[in-house]
């Protein structure tokens, strides 16, 4: 009976999980979705796009047709201002 030496083998602390995207080194340069800006901000999501609309909240960079980020230092300098 042979073993099979991946079987034993440890999972690589630099390769990353499928789909998981690797911290970035500047944590100021990350961007958050939707769901982490609200963990941050206990406003609801419609009362969230409401204050971006009025210019209340920061603006969104778009990322593709459909899909849209924060800038995390935008939200922390948000959190900071209350």
């Amino acid at each position: 009976m042979t073993s099979n030496p991946r079987a034993d083998a440890q999972p690589n602390a630099t390769t990353p999980t499928a789909g998981a995207l690797p911290s970035p080194q500047n944590p100021d340069i990350a961007l958050w979705r939707l769901p982490t800006v609200l963990a941050h901000v206990p406003v609801s999501r419609s009362h969230w796009w409401a204050g971006v609309a009025e210019g209340r909240y920061p603006a969104p960079v778009k990322l593709s047709k459909r899909c849209v980020a924060w800038r995390s230092a935008d939200i922390r300098a948000l959190i900071a201002s209350f």
